[in-house]
């Protein structure tokens, strides 16, 4: 006799936060070669590009390092890094930590157009990475420093 196998709800998994970026990491960057991870590069210096694109930003760095990590500089207005009023949490740790979380989504917000995945990226370079290092300077100095530690 062919014994049945019972599916119920208790066989339903639910992926929080990045969890699901790891196990499929395919689904939001195309795939698991070097062209697919090159993407998590496109997308920090897509981030740069939208506020040169916004008027807030006139100047972006990037640097392949030696270690194979890549360094990611703009001189813009930086991730906000006051708390996030529906979260316990900063500004910049939701954007780092949380699917489908940014400043590009609101239609009367500070951006009128972006590129990248549209608060997804951020999310899933830092799912993806094994170090990733962000520092955020006001005042006009360098605003966005991201260090990605996967090898691009």
């Amino acid at each position: 006799m062919v014994k049945k196998n019972v599916y119920s709800a208790k066989d339903i998994e639910v992926l929080e936060g990045l969890a699901p970026v790891r196990k499929r990491p395919g689904m939001y960057i195309g795939g698991t070669d070097e062209t697919a991870y090159h993407h998590l590069a496109n997308e920090i210096i897509d981030n740069c590009m939208d506020e040169v694109v916004a008027g807030e930003a006139s100047e972006i760095t990037v640097v392949l390092n030696k270690s194979g990590s890549l360094t990611v500089m703009d001189n813009g207005r930086g991730i906000p890094i006051d708390k996030h009023p529906k979260k316990n949490k900063s500004a910049l740790e939701v954007v780092m930590t949380t699917l489908h979380s940014g400043g590009k989504f609101k239609e009367d917000g500070v951006y009128t157009t972006s590129a990248g995945l549209h608060g997804v990226g951020l999310s899933v370079v830092n799912a993806l990475s094994s170090k990733m290092k962000v520092e955020v300077f006001k005042k006009k100095k360098y605003t966005f420093r991201n260090i990605l530690g996967a090898n691009l």
